[in-house]
């Protein structure tokens, strides 16, 4: 009998996922299940999930998982984590929700340099509620509301959150990472590690901001949908470290 080489992680239940064909979400998911099995922290992790297409994370990940009000995860992990120190807290967040409801939040969360980790979900629209215009939608992006694209003038220029946030000095370690191809996918793995392991040193406010694909609201075909994420999105926001502790920098 050949060995298993490949299998679903024990820190993602046996479940299907509902997400749209195509969407990154369940990408993310087992990257972040991935490493709370490598770390060996799952049984000690707690997740808050707001709304938006992630508000059913607690379907997925085998841990203990907070709701919180829309874009409100970040004060709600502060007071989970501040209540439970030993505890490994991650919020798992879309742009809709981080960038715009809960924008005060999460820069607050930043600055005070929170114990807690946010995967940062950034597909430049909102997913969950009909495919409106986000903070962090393209200039001429076409959304339900810019149906003749996103006018600066008007709704101003695209927010980017990692470089915004790495100005404070509460955070820690500030990354953006894509997951449309294999390359990608293990560099986005490796920075969640990243993220999770400078939490567990006693460190700061740790965000890991991953670009992904929302076919659905884009309009477009999975193949589409990741031709644009390489050619438009990444363009606009280029993958990188914006922020790392000095040992990390080394």
């Amino acid at each position: 009998m050949a060995d298993k080489i490949f299998a679903r992680p024990q820190a993602l239940k046996d479940v299907a996922f509902h997400y749209c064909p195509g969407c990154h979400h369940g990408i993310i998911h087992r990257l972040v299940a991935e490493v709370l099995d490598e770390l060996g922290i799952t049984d000690k992790t707690i997740g808050v999930a707001p709304v938006g297409c992630s508000v059913l994370a607690y379907e997925y990940f085998n841990c203990d998982m907070f709701e919180a009000a829309h874009g409100r995860a970040p004060a709600v992990a502060t007071g989970v984590k501040r209540s439970q120190p030993d505890a490994v807290v991650f919020t798992y967040q879309g742009d809709g929700d981080l960038a715009a409801i809960g924008t005060a939040e999460i820069v607050h969360a930043a600055a005070r340099g929170e114990r807690i980790t946010t995967i940062f979900v950034n597909n430049a629209i909102y997913g969950m509620t009909g495919g409106q215009m986000a903070p962090t939608s393209l200039i001429d992006q076409v959304t339900n509301t810019s149906p003749y694209g996103r006018k600066a003038e008007t709704a101003g220029m695209p927010i980017r959150m990692s470089e915004m946030l790495a100005t404070l000095d509460g955070a820690k370690f500030i990354t953006r990472v894509a997951v449309n191809n294999p390359g990608n996918m293990a560099k986005a793995k490796a920075a969640i590690k990243k993220a999770f392991e400078i939490q567990l040193q006693g460190d700061g406010f740790t965000m890991v901001e991953v670009l992904s694909t929302c076919p659905t609201n884009w309009g477009m075909t999975p193949i589409e949908a990741a031709g644009w994420l390489e050619k438009q999105l990444i363009t606009y926001y280029p993958l990188g470290q914006f922020k790392v502790p000095e040992e990390v920098a080394k």
